[in-house]
């Protein structure tokens, strides 16, 4: 449907809703799921229960409901299928990692001191790729510009005069397809979560050396990261990190001072020696039967964050991470679900273009079975299985306790909680009932009232933020 056309279905479709269960009721009903862009519809009975006594303290069944359903948003992290439900994941990944350098949410504020450092860790080259530069000044340098370039064996010249614009299809495509090893590089995704566990092992033993030739026992001391892994263009994995030292107890999980003979830049120094001593080799495969080496690529960024001011504050690492936690391959061209047999005819292409020769190496090189049967399972992902955000169980709070906060917070609005909420469980008995908005207008008019209370929230933050600014300058 064109936007700004009301066709005679669609006034018909706002004309029933308004006549069977009126606007305002059923979007106060919708609205924990109204921007959703698929919401899943629920059918049956909720019951709010005193875990302690089993009391029931509420029950309420979906028949009397609007609709006689429960919407519940998707919850998905991926922008590319639910911007709304994106959102609001990116805004918990912000806080869960922000909340582990400035504390809050169950971390003591103390570990604003703590050395903190913001670390990039890159896929190795496997052929040159179209890309985009910048001066110190801020100009764009050119491609790849090479007087001496030299002409490939499939007769391509392997140079690049363009000053590619930021959206420039070309950016990460191989100059020369052929050249490209596109096996070596969906074997580097899927190996790239273990070359991560490998280079963590490595930090933590240096950082143990390290104690020990300052006198400090190496138990009490310790490193807690999150990380999220982004996809670059070309379809190559990388990581960004943030790393904290903190002090600890032996056999408990709380968060102390660490010494201050141990610094950031003595950590920064212990990051960077791992990631350029780590590697390992894969098993062997009949495409190459001494298995591929797997190492960093040569740009590893290894900065310090600095609170509140800084080229790497708080707010920027925080909202880094925040950001590629709700991305996949969207970066790459390529989205798909997963793939199968029937399914992987339309996206592989040993001789198409570049991502199709990717997804056609992941199904080609997992053939060979064993350990290698990852790549057909992550093909859709250009090889890569592991998860777009990990953490240390002691850097801050998880996502389950913010969704549980926020539901918390919902419950209290609408007066259905008179308990504590530490003694409140609740008991559900629903079951699916569908998937989506029933019609046209019903999802056209619940983003626009979730579009408006967006709108509201931010002008009542900007309103607080010229409050708290007016009574700082008194």
């Amino acid at each position: 449907m064109e936007r700004n056309t009301i066709t005679p279905g669609f006034a018909a479709d706002i004309i029933a809703r308004s006549e069977s269960t009126g606007w305002e009721p059923w979007l106060s009903h919708v609205a924990g799921a109204a921007g959703c862009s698929n919401p899943v519809r629920l059918r049956g009975e909720i019951n709010a229960v005193n875990e302690t006594t089993g009391q029931v303290l509420s029950a309420r069944s979906t028949a009397s409901m609007p609709d006689g359903i429960i919407y519940k948003a998707c919850g998905t992290r991926r922008a590319s299928l639910c911007p709304t439900c994106a959102k609001t994941y990116q805004h918990d990944a912000f806080h869960l990692v922000r909340s582990g350098m400035t504390g809050g949410k169950g971390v003591p504020t103390s570990v604003t001191a703590h050395p903190a450092l913001f670390v990039t860790l890159t896929a190795p080259a496997f052929g040159p790729v179209h890309t985009r530069t910048l001066t110190a000044s801020g100009k764009v340098r050119p491609c790849r510009a090479r007087r001496d370039a030299e002409t490939c064996p499939h007769g391509v010249r392997l140079a690049c005069h363009t000053r590619h614009d930021e959206s420039a299809g070309q950016i990460g495509q191989p100059l020369c397809l052929d050249c490209y090893d596109h096996d070596a590089q969906v074997v580097w995704n899927v190996a790239s979560g273990e070359l991560w566990r490998r280079t963590k092992i490595n930090i933590d033993r240096g950082l143990s050396r390290l104690a020990k030739a300052h006198g400090i026992d190496p138990a009490s001391v310790r490193l807690r990261y999150v990380k999220v892994a982004e996809f670059q263009r070309r379809g190559a994995v990388h990581f960004h990190a943030l790393i904290r030292l903190d002090g600890r107890m032996p056999g408990t999980d709380a968060i102390l001072p660490p010494p201050a003979a141990l610094d950031a830049e003595a950590i920064a120094a212990l990051v960077a020696d791992a990631a350029a001593s780590t590697s390992f080799r894969t098993e062997e495969h009949d495409e190459r039967p001494e298995g591929w080496l797997i190492r960093w690529g040569a740009q590893v960024d290894v900065r310090q964050v600095e609170l509140g001011d800084g080229e790497m504050t708080e707010n920027h690492a925080a909202g880094y991470l925040a950001k590629y936690a709700t991305k996949a391959t969207e970066d790459t061209g390529h989205l798909s679900g997963r793939l199968t047999e029937a399914t992987v005819a339309v996206y592989a292409d040993p001789e198409g273009d570049h991502i199709a020769r990717l997804i056609a190496a992941c199904w080609d090189l997992g053939s060979e079975g064993g350990e290698w049967i990852r790549l057909r399972k992550w093909a859709h992902m250009l090889g890569f299985g592991g998860h777009y955000m990990t953490k240390a169980r002691a850097w801050s709070t998880t996502f389950g306790a913010l969704r549980d906060a926020r539901a918390q917070w919902i419950r209290c609005q609408h007066e259905i909680d008179t308990e504590p909420a530490e003694s409140i469980v609740l008991v559900n008995y629903l079951r699916y009932d569908g998937t989506g908005w029933h019609t046209e207008a019903d999802a056209l008019m619940a983003s626009s009232a979730a579009a408006r209370a967006r709108e509201q929230r931010q002008l009542a933050r900007e309103a607080l933020d010229e409050m708290n600014t007016m009574d700082r300058l008194g």
